[in-house]
């Protein structure tokens, strides 16, 4: 054995890291992570959890609406945020101390501080220097907020959650899954909620007809959507917020979300004292075993540049300690990754776009189906659901499933288990559906959709 301190040193306490650190630990491995902020990474503090707590706070004043065409007759509760902000620290704080006593159990050495690469086996944490044999980089990613006139005046999602008061007036720039869950999120929570992108149709990368759905169903619900515009200055206004349009008009906020994207967090990591090359992107460049062009340093999730969900991140880390440390040769698939918007209704898809099958597999045939959930023939809502089927022609695969309606996410696992499995257009067929449900809409769809 190489006279190192460790076997692996990990950087960044992330879902992926903390993944790796212990099933490396597990193969018998001496292994030490570093993180410098909180553990648990973007997931836990600043992203999936938190997020999804505010999105059930949210949907519970749309739910005192429509309890009202049940029979249930009471005025609107009042919503008080520092309840929700405080009792969400509390919950991020107990998962903090889960995470912690999991690599302890793991026999992991925790070192809390901002780690930087000395060299291919060296890593320094503070005026402390470790030795390892191997060097994994799970760093993840930061917000970016682009440079303007009044940029410093914005807020990024990783502030967003804990605001000293509640907005009245929000203003959201960006068209990625997050602005779109935060504009669900603020506008379900009482805020007047702007949400602006400087393209025609926001959530690109998804399927067409879900971004246009989306767009129909989120501004029906009360968000104001302002497609082919862009801030121009963020100007400081008797306590709130003037923002100038490039359209030449003005919107005041009393905060202004940034969600335009995330960056790979490189900074101080020195990456100059190694021979690691970045993508134009500003990502760290691997091969399919997570190596970067140097041979004993690794990385992997956000910081990659790749699909940036949690559950990859934890199915690279995975992978990764079970080639390098349990002699098993395990590679991701990253083919039917199911994925979710907690957006209001939400969005679950998995497979492919309509425009990525007709690439992929020439000709397709789809299966689309727009109605009004049950629920809503009583709530008074005039919500829709919608789901399109994409099957590949010549062998009847199942190759794309989009939803948007109740419990999208939910529901899109179990097909994701199928698509991954091969299911064909003719298995949902025969399959009985569960009724009344949304879910039994993807068994009842027999009749291809053509353009009219």
């Amino acid at each position: 054995m190489d006279n190192f301190d460790y076997d692996l040193f990990v950087i960044g306490a992330g879902s992926g890291g903390v993944r790796a650190a212990r099933m490396a630990a597990g193969f018998g491995a001496r292994v030490a992570i570093a993180e410098d902020r909180y553990m648990g990474g973007t997931c836990v503090n600043v992203g999936c959890v938190p997020k999804k707590l505010y999105v059930y706070a949210a949907q519970y004043g749309k739910g005192f609406q429509d309890a009202q065409g049940f029979g249930w007759e009471s005025t609107q509760p009042r919503f008080d945020w520092a309840t929700l902000r405080d009792n969400k620290k509390a919950e991020i704080s107990r998962l903090n101390s889960i995470y912690r006593n999991l690599l302890e159990g793991a026999n992991v050495q925790l070192i809390d501080g901002r780690a930087s690469i000395v060299d291919s086996h060296t890593v320094a944490v503070g005026e402390k220097h470790y030795t390892t044999g191997k060097i994994l980089i799970a760093t993840g990613g930061w917000p970016h907020i682009p440079d303007f006139e009044g940029s410093e005046y914005a807020v990024s999602s990783n502030e967003i959650f804990d605001l000293a008061s509640f907005p009245q007036h929000l203003v959201i720039v960006g068209g990625g899954y997050i602005a779109v869950e935060f504009a669900g999120i603020f506008n379900g929570l009482g805020a007047k909620t702007t949400q602006l992108y400087r393209g025609p149709l926001f959530l690109r990368g998804f399927d067409t007809d879900i971004r246009a759905h989306a767009a129909q169903e989120i501004s029906k619900s009360g968000v104001d959507l302002r497609f082919e515009v862009n801030v121009q200055s963020i100007i400081p206004d008797s306590g709130s917020f003037k923002v100038r349009l490039t359209d030449g008009s003005e919107l005041q906020a009393d905060a202004v979300l940034y969600a335009t994207g995330r960056k790979a967090n490189l900074d101080g990591l020195g990456l100059e004292n190694v021979n690691i090359r970045v993508s134009q992107q500003g990502a760290i460049e691997i091969d399919h075993e997570f190596c970067t062009s140097e041979p004993t340093i690794f990385a992997l999730g956000d910081v990659t540049g790749g699909i940036e969900l949690t559950p990859v991140a934890l199915a690279q880390g995975m992978a990764f300690a079970r080639r390098n440390f349990g002699s098993l040769d395990q590679q991701v698939d990253y083919d039917f990754i199911p994925t979710a918007v907690f957006c209001q209704p939400a969005i679950g898809t998995v497979g492919f776009t309509e425009e990525e099958a007709r690439a992929r597999f020439g000709e397709i045939r789809l299966f689309k189906s727009s109605f009004r959930p049950m629920k809503h023939t009583l709530s008074g809502s005039d919500e829709k659901a919608f789901i399109k089927i994409i099957v590949a022609a010549d062998t009847d695969r199942v190759v794309g499933v989009h939803m948007m309606g109740p419990d999208a996410g939910e529901i899109l696992q179990g097909i994701a288990i199928a698509m991954r499995a091969g299911a064909t257009k003719a298995l949902f067929d025969t399959t009985i559906g569960i009724h009344p449900t949304t879910a039994e809409e993807l068994v009842t769809m027999r009749e291809p959709w053509t353009e009219s």
